[in-house]
Order: structure tokens, then sequence, then C-alpha cells
């Protein structure tokens, strides 16, 4: 359990600062005064000033921020200055490194920057992978993962680990395609082409049976997709890494507005669908696997905070960028006191969420549920 805790708190910091990183270090590029960064939301716990940016650890660890200078007045064109007094030269140069006082296209890097970040970690990750354990690759046949005793199978000497290849002219490609096949030949002889572990091929003799046990199967046999990691070289590595991180993307796309459908029309919770509580149980089920399941799980969650923050939903990143290419096809900024009210119902909502969605973890876990069946 303990690791646990710590593996997932790891990674959330992993997410959290690599997306943070990237606004950070876009508008440091761009010149933007940086007020502070902070992992989690306030109250602050610890904060240390380094330069004129303040490094901050807050008391909620379910996010992160970047307060740039002039971001709250982004709409307005002006900053509350607190010394009268300060003379003009000074403001002048301070405004101008103001976020509001930036072009609209600059703005709106500094606030997509961290969604890149998020899905580049996710590519980066999975190119990692591809070129170190491989990518899966369906290779011919079916493969028995399981043999009833006293079967037909294990009496014809099927093994676990076999790959049932043909039988006669008939090549089979998927379980789906040798179950039916079988079911077309109930009680007759079958000659089954069939590769062993040590890669010899033998035909094996097998009359499936016509009445058998509902959870046994005609053969008696479990099968699966005969499904191997192949490793790629390096550059091909990248390019499947982003291109299944491109496709996942998309997956996250549709599971999510299966899951807007879901609620609205069902009123039901989807399964799958779960919060920081889900998550760290999620964590816990990777480990067991190992570290290469661990690191799968990092990319699949920060390519989710990548959709998750580009969507046009007050109070995170896409809801930002919309209000600033309204502003660009306009030619006309938001009133930033409506923009403000309108990004703090959105923080409600999303923390009313996260609320409820765990609430429903918590739930799930007290009556034995599990996360995914």
């Amino acid at each position: 359990m303990l690791i646990t805790i710590l593996v997932f708190i790891l990674i959330l910091c992993v997410l959290v600062l690599v997306h943070e990183f990237g606004h950070f270090l876009t508008a440091k590029k761009l010149g933007i005064k940086v007020e502070e960064f902070g992992f989690g939301f306030p109250p602050r716990l610890i904060g240390k000033k380094i330069g004129e940016t303040i490094y901050s650890i807050n008391a909620l660890p379910l996010g992160g921020f970047v307060k740039l200078y002039g971001e709250d007045e982004a709409g307005s064109g002006k900053l509350d200055i607190k010394n009268k007094n300060e003379k003009l030269k000074i403001y002048k140069e301070e405004k101008n490194r103001a976020f509001f006082a930036r072009p609209a296209w600059q703005r709106a890097i500094v606030v997509v920057m961290g969604v890149v970040m998020n899905f580049l970690l996710g590519a980066v990750i999975l190119s990692f992978l591809f070129g170190t354990i491989g990518m899966p690759k369906t290779n011919p046949g079916v493969l028995v993962v399981e043999v009833i005793k006293n079967s037909p199978a294990q009496s014809a000497g099927i093994k676990t680990g076999d790959v049932i290849l043909s039988s006669s002219n008939h090549n089979f490609s998927s379980p789906e395609d040798l179950i039916t096949y079988t079911k077309k030949h109930l009680g007759q002889d079958l000659a089954l082409r069939v590769k062993g572990k040590e890669g010899r091929l033998e035909i094996i003799k097998i009359t499936p049976r016509k009445h058998f046990p509902a959870d046994q199967g005609a053969m008696g046999i479990g099968v699966d997709a005969n499904i191997i990691n192949v490793k790629q070289v390096w550059y091909l590595a990248i390019i499947y890494g982003f291109w299944e991180a491109l496709q996942n993307c998309w997956l996250i796309i549709a599971g999510i507005w299966q899951t807007i459908i879901a609620l609205i029309y069902t009123r039901t919770t989807p399964a799958g669908l779960a919060g920081p509580v889900g998550i760290a149980e999620l964590t816990g089920q990777f480990i067991k696997i190992g570290p290469d399941a661990v690191l799968s799980l990092v990319s699949l969650l920060s390519l989710n905070l990548a959709v998750l923050n580009i969507l046009p939903i007050p109070a995170l990143d896409g809801g930002r960028l919309f209000f600033i290419l309204w502003e660009m096809v306009t030619r006309k900024k938001v009133n930033p006191e409506w923009e403000a009210k309108i990004h703090g119902v959105g923080m409600f909502i999303l923390f009313t969420l996260i609320i409820l969605i765990t609430i429903h973890d918590v739930s799930r876990l007290i009556s034995g549920q599990p996360l995914l069946k």
C-alpha cells in the first residue's frame, strides 16, 4: 500500500510538473514575468523565491499552476499598481512583461504548451517502450493459453503455449475464427497443424465433442490471439510511438464523448471512470505487473491530461485558449470580469465532479467492485 501511494504521488508530480513546465518555460522564453510556479493548489505550505519567481508546494495536491504577471488582467489591459508613486518608466517596463500586454498569438502559445508537453511525455514514453520491449504484433495462428484436464485437447497432446495454425486448408486468423470452425465440425475428426513452444511443427488429430460443459468448449482449450512484442529500431520506435499517442488521444476523446452520453441519457457512471482514488488503485495493479506497465500507465495518464486540458472547458487551458481565439477572431478583448467569473464557475464544477467521482470510487472499493472488469 505504501509503495502504491508513493508511486502514485510520484506519477502525479511528474505529470503536473511537466505540464506546468510547458507554461513556465514558454513564458520565460517570451519574456513574460512568472510570479509563481506552484505544485498543488493553495493554501501554500512551502514557498521559496528564486529571482523573481516563487516556487511553492501547496496543500491540495490535485494539480499545479503557473501564475503569470498580469494574467488576471488579460482582457483589461491594466495593472494594479500598489505604489502610486512608482515611476512611469518602471511601469512601462513591467507592463511590457505582463501576460495581457503580449500579442494574442503569444498568449495562445503559452496556454497551449502545457498540453503539448503532456502529449510529448506520453509519446516519448511510448517510443521508449517500442524500442525496448517492442510493440504488439499479431502472428498467424491461435495461441493455446489453457488446456482442460480430461478434455479432447489433453488426450490429443495439445499443450499450453502451442499455436494452432490451421486445419486442412483453413488457416486460423483469430480465436473467433477457430471457435467458429470448430462448431461447424463437432464430432468430426480434425487434423490440426500445431506449432509447439520449441518451434516444431506437427499434425495433431482431435475430435471436437458435441456435448461439453459450457465453460470448457468442444476441444477443452482456452485460446487467445497469437501476439508477440517486436522491438523497433530507434527511428521507427519514434514514429510508432507518436502515432500510437495520436491514436490513444482519439480513443480518449471518443471515451469522453461516450461518458457524456451515458451520464446524460442513462444517468449511470460508465465503467472505468476514475478519480484520484481510482487512479491510485490502478497504479497498484500496474505496479504488480512491472515497471514497463507503470510507464505505460504514465503515458496514458499524460495523454488523458493533454486531451482534457485542451477541451474548451472554463478554468482549463482549453477554456482560456477559447477566449484568446475569440479575441483573435473578433479583434475585441473579452471583459476580464466576465471571463474570471466563467473560469470560477468552471473550477467549481470541476472540483464538484472530482469530489463526486472520488465518493463513487470509495463506495466501489468498500463494496469490493473492481475498477476494470
